[in-house]
């Protein structure tokens, strides 16, 4: 049987460097392209180390483009970053400045709690029980 996996999932962003500064430097992930385009766009992909699905920075380039920026889930949480250490992962953030919308709590699924990044895009960072993982 084929295998296969989601590659990439388009974040819309107001710009390709305040993302790229975000996701990198505060969650982690590694910058694994970044390569001109025409019209001035760039393509752009950013994912955790050893991932498989990588986020595809794309920015706002109309007016509907940007009222999207922040509210592409219509408000829920639209991004799960799993963790394998969360009270470490959760300080570390703290400490780089990320702002959590609540305090950590424990769910029969695991540890959860919610930040939003600076566009406005609700995140989980999560890590699952062991019976989840």
């Amino acid at each position: 049987m084929t295998r296969r996996h989601i590659h990439a999932v388009t974040l819309v962003v107001p710009d390709y460097d305040s993302a790229i500064a975000f996701y990198t430097g505060v969650l982690g992930f590694d910058l694994l392209s970044d390569e001109p385009q025409e019209e001035g766009k760039r393509w752009v992909m950013v994912a955790q180390p050893g991932a498989e699905t990588a986020l595809l920075l794309a920015c706002a380039a109309t007016e509907t483009q940007r009222q999207a920026i922040g509210n592409q889930t219509g408000g829920r949480v639209g991004f799960f970053l799993h963790t394998d250490d969360f009270d470490a992962d959760y300080e570390a953030l703290r400490a780089k400045g990320l702002q959590f919308e609540e305090a950590p709590r424990r769910e029969p699924y695991g540890s959860v709690a919610v930040f939003r990044d600076p566009f406005g895009n609700r995140w989980d960072l999560l890590q699952l029980s062991t019976d989840e993982a």
